[in-house]
């Protein structure tokens, strides 16, 4: 006996608005978000590339996280800004799927990544003499394997059979949100309890103060990851979700590169020095 089956060749993606002036407005102003991301996380790297004072442990997981946001936004609002233009928005199922592996990749290895930037932290606050041993080039370079090793596995798990779903999304929230917070939150308390040991009120703000930026951003990502896939069934709304998304996959990596500049001032600094020698150039023109 067999049973009709259908095949679905592509999705209707319901969009943001059905509003023609909205979506219009949304395409400029998510293209203007997107190109100041591609800017902000390019100068970074360009940054950490040219100036040999960036080239510390610190300063080159800060180089993987500005090449992730790259990708991570770039698996996302291109294919947006051709849906707001579009009359009819729809993906295929293999883009869809191609889509969201990509996204998963980025996403996960953003999570291990921000926790491997704490451990740095935390062994440049509470084991200064033995940084340079402990967070050795070979060492930084296992490390980011690793995480790069950890996001392309794990996101296999959302592949499994659509029954598994919510078994799935729970494991790859235990490995991917719970245990990189829990240990980032570990860290921070062992990085704190050694700051306030510290003599001089100087000293401690100087310790802390190489943490705001990593501070900040884990903030942002694992805060509104963790209240998009963690809350209650009952408490997600669609309209709620989108703006969420929207959040953790433009906004927050528009704000990385912002945060590690402003709050960063050996970043300021290797930018001064590129944009004054920039200018020499010309002026010798």
């Amino acid at each position: 006996m067999t049973r009709n089956q259908t095949f679905v060749a592509e999705f209707l993606l319901l969009g943001l608005s059905k509003s023609l002036k909205i979506r219009l407005l949304l395409f400029g102003l998510f293209s203007v978000t997107y190109t100041i991301t591609l800017v902000g996380n390019s100068m970074i790297l360009m940054l950490i590339w040219l100036d040999p004072r960036l080239h510390t442990p610190m300063y080159f997981f800060l180089s993987h996280l500005a090449f992730v946001d790259i990708c991570y936004t770039s698996s996302t609002v291109p294919q947006m800004l051709v849906n707001l233009q579009s009359p009819r928005q729809t993906i295929s199922l293999a883009g869809c799927a191609v889509q969201m592996y990509v996204f998963l990749v980025l996403a996960t290895t953003e999570c291990i990544l921000l926790a491997v930037m704490a451990y740095d932290r935390y062994v440049a606050i509470c084991h200064p003499l033995h940084y340079t041993f402990l967070m050795n080039k070979r060492v930084c370079m296992k490390l980011a394997v690793a995480t790069w090793m950890s996001g392309l596995l794990l996101p296999v798990l959302a592949c499994a059979d659509t029954k598994m779903v919510e078994k799935v999304t729970s494991v790859g929230c235990i490995f991917t949100l719970l245990i990189p917070i829990s240990f980032i939150l570990m860290t921070y308390i062992r990085i704190l309890a050694s700051v306030l040991k510290i003599q001089s009120a100087q000293g401690q703000h100087k310790a802390f103060s190489t943490c705001v930026s990593h501070i900040s951003v884990v903030v942002l990502f694992y805060g509104s990851a963790i209240f998009m896939y963690m809350r209650p069934e009952s408490s997600h709304s669609p309209g709620q979700d989108k703006m969420i998304s929207l959040f953790y996959s433009i906004v927050i990596p528009l704000f990385n590169p912002i945060i590690y500049s402003l709050k960063n001032r050996d970043v300021k600094e290797a930018l001064i020095k590129i944009l004054r020698s920039t200018s020499k150039a010309r002026q010798c023109k």
